[in-house]
């Protein structure tokens, strides 16, 4: 059996009930929250600091392109593509976009958001379903959503799509971070999600280069709230 095969077997393998936690939440009550968080309408607090902590983080993506001067030329895979935050700004700067959803809501409100009906295009899929060749893929804030015996398959499947490079976002596992979530995990309230989770950078670091991948640039974002790494990966040779 190849690599990828064993790759897409152990996403397919992902326990089902993750996998449906996750989408059930964010066809409902998550739903609910994140768009007005990704909006740009009012919301308490929390809401304002991760709103802000998450834009900071699509900023940093959007000035490499611009730095770059070939979005025009990309065709770009946006993995978990929420509301489309990301996809709807980096279409506008001409790339080619294909962005993606395990929500039916999160992308139906993508597509509400955009003006261009054909860029970008959206569709529902989860991670383990995505195919085809990319310029750059892109998958965001996503991997809080996988444990450790998931991520480095993810990660490899996504690097598959990536004909030259991989942006990926995660939350840094290290101890302030593990208290901060052990704090925030006490806090009642029914609009948070169920699953989180950190993970070390080297561990990222180690799957990206085994595939072949070195660090071109990298940020950090960390607000009250909100923490996390992004990495961009380019194919070495």
């Amino acid at each position: 059996m190849t690599n990828k095969a064993l790759t897409n077997k152990t996403l397919n393998n992902k326990q089902p009930k993750d996998k449906e936690i996750v989408r059930d939440y964010f066809n409902s009550v998550g739903f609910d929250r994140w768009r007005r968080i990704y909006g740009e309408g009012d919301v308490n607090k929390v809401q304002r600091d991760i709103r802000t902590g998450h834009q900071q983080t699509i900023d940093y993506v959007l000035a490499w392109f611009k730095n770059d001067k070939n979005a025009s030329s990309q065709t770009v895979c946006d993995a978990g593509c929420g509301t489309g935050s990301l996809s709807i700004p980096l279409a506008a700067m001409g790339a080619k976009v294909e962005a993606s959803d395990i929500s039916e809501k999160m992308v139906g409100e993508g597509k509400s958001r955009a003006a261009d009906p054909e860029n970008p295009i959206f569709s529902v899929k989860d991670l383990a379903t995505l195919s085809g060749k990319y310029d750059t893929v892109i998958c965001l804030d996503v991997l809080i959503h996988y444990p450790d015996r998931d991520s480095e398959a993810m990660i490899e499947h996504l690097a598959s799509l990536a004909k030259s490079r991989l942006i990926i976002s995660f939350a840094p596992r290290n101890p302030y971070y593990i208290l901060l979530k052990k704090i925030g995990d006490l806090v009642p309230g029914p609009s948070k999600a169920t699953r989180a989770y950190l993970h070390k950078e080297s561990d990222v670091r180690r799957v990206l280069k085994k595939l072949g991948f070195t660090i071109k640039r990298k940020e950090f974002t960390a607000t009250s709230f909100y923490f996390s790494r992004l990495i961009e990966a380019v194919r070495i040779g």
